[in-house]
């Protein structure tokens, strides 16, 4: 087990911003793909013991399930565990469910045979206790796979977009994308790991007619985005500037076009 100690009142926050909007549905409708490459990247096989970290609806978890491996699904939001829950037996899936936070664990040392993490751990707050846990928890000769936005692609841009309008985090707590940067998280495991290899590539989303439309869905969708709008107290006019630039930036990755290119770091390595 765990012996991080965890700020109550960040995990209480970030908990309810998980919670806010649909991320089941951006899950199912936009990002579902993006699970099984986790996986593949892994080499997760038939009884391996896995655990996915900040597993969301499950998206990674069942494609490890369907493989015949024996899956935990942990996340610090609730209600994403309970809707994976009503999608496994439609999946065909055997996976545990567990309310857990990404920077305290609660498992044993070197637990799982792989440890896995899609667009998940990324969005905890303390990067270096997290990737200490994923050491914490994989097995000596065990993998550690994690994919993460870039800071380049578009959904690191649209959180850089939307940074000068929410209040500054705490100290200590660092920016997602962060994840996406190969020596970052190269640093955060250090020599604890072995043979890292890492790709950047993109998920094709063609959804959207517009960056209006973009801007619309996830501020009716995606938790970090209905926050920042709540955080806005000037009134309309900020507003309708977070909602201009918004746009602006969905129309630019479109450019003209019917969809538009997110990129993602996957970075694979093992547990020395």
């Amino acid at each position: 087990m765990s012996t991080t100690t965890i700020d109550q009142g960040l995990e209480s926050k970030h908990r309810a911003l998980w919670a806010l909007g649909d991320y089941a549905a951006i899950a199912e409708h936009l990002v579902a793909s993006l699970g099984p490459k986790v996986v593949q990247a892994a080499g997760i096989r038939t009884g391996d013991r896995v655990l996915d970290v900040a597993a969301g609806t499950g998206n990674a978890a069942f494609a490890a399930a369907a493989l015949g491996a024996q899956v935990t699904a942990s996340d610090l939001c609730p209600e994403l565990l309970e809707r994976g829950r009503a999608l496994a037996p439609a999946r065909g899936a055997d996976v545990e469910f567990l309310e857990a936070n990404a920077e305290a664990l609660p498992f044993g040392a070197a637990e799982f045979d792989a440890v896995i993490s899609c667009i998940g751990v990324m969005f905890a707050p303390h990067h270096q206790q997290s990737a200490d846990e994923l050491v914490r928890v994989c097995r000596p000769g065990g993998t550690i796979t994690v994919l993460s936005w870039t800071p380049e692609g578009f959904i690191g841009r649209m959180f850089a977009t939307m940074k000068p309008y929410v209040p500054a985090p705490p100290p200590g707590v660092q920016p997602p994308p962060l994840w996406g940067e190969e020596d970052h998280v190269r640093n955060l495991l250090g020599d604890r790991v072995c043979d890292v290899e890492t790709r950047r590539d993109a998920l094709t989303v063609d959804r959207f007619a517009d960056g209006a439309a973009f801007r619309d869905y996830f501020k009716a969708h995606y938790g970090p985005t209905i926050s920042a709008y709540r955080a806005i107290a000037d009134g309309t006019d900020t507003v309708a500037a977070l909602d201009a630039d918004l746009a602006a930036l969905g129309d630019r990755q479109l450019a003209g076009t019917s969809s538009m290119d997110w990129e993602y770091l996957i970075m694979t390595a093992r547990r020395c």
